[in-house]
């Protein structure tokens, strides 16, 4: 059989439980500005200097989600990867994050269901190693079968 499975992608009869891949990105104001626009979450703790200062967080934040897509992009882009489906994710923020801060998302396999191409994965983001962010997600699979 021909493999068509797009370059990056890795298909459920080839993940592995303890499998893992991550990405760090640096967010930036324009990455809230741009998440703002998109989701229309205009908060002014994520936009507003002198309003977020007067927070508990004493300063600007990201959104929530700007963070928790990081792990999507793990996901739809590493493990496993183009043609994978999102079934589920649950999140805890447990710390906000910051412009300028440093963020890795990661991503690990932590049981599967090969007959139903079923992924479980063990979220979560960083930053200087401490966790922002955790959660779960489960993922339907692309298959070679399916080719």
């Amino acid at each position: 059989m021909l493999d068509n499975t797009p370059r990056g992608t890795i298909c459920i009869e080839d993940i592995e439980i303890g499998m893992s891949r991550s990405l760090r990105k640096v967010i930036t104001d324009r990455d809230i500005e741009l998440f703002a626009e998109v989701s229309t979450d205009h908060n002014p703790v994520h936009l507003d200097d002198a309003y977020a200062q007067e927070t508990i967080f004493e300063g600007r934040i990201a959104h929530g989600m700007l963070t928790a897509g990081l792990i999507s992009a793990v996901i739809g882009e590493q493990l496993p990867g183009h043609g994978t489906v999102y079934l589920g994710q649950s999140l805890k923020f447990l710390a906000p994050v910051r412009p300028g801060d440093m963020v890795e998302a990661v991503v690990t396999v932590t049981d599967m269901d090969i007959a139903k191409r079923r992924v479980t994965m063990d979220t979560h983001c960083t930053i200087d190693g401490k966790k922002v962010l955790k959660g779960e997600a489960v993922v339907l699979a692309p298959s070679r079968k399916f080719d």
